[in-house]
């Protein structure tokens, strides 16, 4: 069963009888459903009666209905009201625009506007490389999806997907004070989201991509790679294998295991998959056998496969694996996991290698039960906050694009992926390393700076 979460937090206003007596009685039937309370607050009394707000995390929508439908058979209770904080948090948007210089006489706005703004476009006309320097191009990055792949929702459109792009842009700004906008496009057509991108290019200091499926997500990248001279940046490909590493690098000094000499199973051979298998043999590792709806890929079977696809089958798999997930998982030494919730029973992780890592990524559910599987595995890691060493993306795109943006560089190169996953994994001392603890936080404040200046470093080398 799902444990409650923040992020189906609810917020109850009351009325209820003025006594201990009643109060606690709400407090211990809600409890009893299995939600977390965190709040029951006094608005208002008169008359012998009292208003509450009452705040408790739930599992999901059906257990927030079941504690309404509870404290609506008490007698003396009403509930006046129902909130979802989640919703709340999303109203009206969770980004917006400001001014970074006061606007308060005419000489401000003739400073801001006309006339003294031609001034600076036509020293923009002259030279144009100055609008990096005269226009918010330097610190601004797109966050374009045509809304195709969302995380755990697949082809949900533009207009739905905006709330996952506005989180996007909210990350960018608060881990690295890069300014992002969401720009959810109204087509899935490669040609048009390409030529819109590239239209709407002299506005961004670099393009984002988010959330746009496979295979088509290939060829937009490579695309607009080659078309514009600001940085573009696949985040479900390379930002999910840029923390991959990361994790892998601290997870074999955790077990005395070296990258060159482990097998390594990835079950997902879409985006994420295919970019974490480039990474990890740009870092040394040599075995890894990637596994699709239909079993291992291997170079002996690539009638039918896309290129992305069939580049991975043609260039992993040096033992010639067939077979199963299941059968594959045999003797490996690490499982990632970037495919769908319930794969295979946690029993299956006892087959692996000795000290396995488990890196079980599919969101909201993972591959297989990381708790059973911590009973197997030496190391367990999952996309969810909810249990130890979180493998979270945020960890990666803001330094990058920091980094990026202050070097003033388009071209995002292997090496330059690889080395930010391990400026993220040496956020975090060897000393401070545990099963528990092969990651740093998201909140870590010292990751942004470190993967920034990683890139910078790079590109001056």
């Amino acid at each position: 069963m799902a444990q409650p979460s923040p992020s189906y937090t609810v917020v109850l206003r009351l009325e209820a009888n003025a006594s201990q007596a009643d109060a606690s009685k709400i407090v211990d039937l809600v409890a009893a459903t299995g939600a977390v309370i965190t709040g029951l607050d006094v608005t208002d009394a008169e008359g012998g009666r009292i208003s509450y707000d009452l705040t408790c995390d739930a599992r999901d929508s059906v257990h927030r209905l079941e504690i309404v439908s509870i404290l609506e058979g008490v007698d003396g209770v009403e509930v006046t009201s129902v909130e979802d904080s989640t919703f709340l948090a999303h109203l009206g948007g969770k980004v917006a625009i400001h001014s970074k210089i006061p606007l308060r006489n005419r000489r401000d706005l003739s400073r801001a506007y006309t006339p003294g703004v031609a001034r600076v476009c036509k020293a923009i006309y002259d030279t144009p490389s100055r609008a990096r320097e005269l226009t918010i191009k330097r610190n601004t990055v797109a966050v374009v999806t045509d809304g195709t792949a969302v995380l755990g929702m697949g082809d949900i459109g533009p207009e739905a997907s905006l709330p996952v792009m506005e989180g996007k842009a909210l990350l960018f700004k608060e881990f690295g004070g890069v300014d992002a906008w969401p720009v959810p496009l109204a087509t899935k057509d490669v040609d048009e989201i390409v030529a819109i991108v590239k239209a709407i290019a002299p506005a961004y200091g670099g393009i984002n991509l988010e959330d746009i499926s496979a295979p088509r997500c290939f060829e937009i990248e490579e695309r607009l790679r080659a078309e514009l001279d600001i940085p573009v940046f696949h985040d479900d490909q390379h930002g999910t294998a840029i923390v991959t590493l990361a994790a892998l690098i601290n997870a074999l000094k955790v077990v005395g295991k070296r990258i060159e000499d482990v097998r390594i199973v990835i079950s997902g051979v879409g985006a994420a998959g295919s970019a974490i298998a480039k990474l990890l043999m740009a870092q040394g590792a040599r075995d890894i056998v990637g596994y699709g709806r239909s079993g291992a890929l291997s170079a002996s079977d690539t009638e039918g496969m896309n290129p992305h696809r069939k580049w991975l089958a043609e260039n992993t798999n040096p033992r010639g694996v067939t077979g199963s997930l299941e059968e594959g998982l045999k003797d490996a030494d690490v499982f990632i996991g970037v495919s769908s919730g319930n794969l295979f029973p946690a029993e299956l992780v006892g087959t692996m290698a000795k000290d396995a890592i488990v890196f079980a990524m599919a969101n909201p559910t993972p591959e297989t039960d990381p708790i059973e599987a911590a009973k197997y595995a030496a190391v367990v890691a999952t996309g969810r906050s909810d249990y130890p060493n979180q493998i979270n993306n945020v960890l990666a795109f803001p330094g990058l694009f920091r980094g990026l943006l202050d070097a003033g560089v388009s071209d995002i190169t292997m090496e330059l992926l690889r080395v930010a996953a391990v400026a993220i994994a040496e956020v975090l001392d060897d000393s401070e390393l545990s099963p528990a603890y092969i990651i740093p936080g998201v909140f870590d404040t010292r990751v942004a700076k470190a993967v920034a200046g990683a890139v910078r470093r790079s590109v001056e080398a």
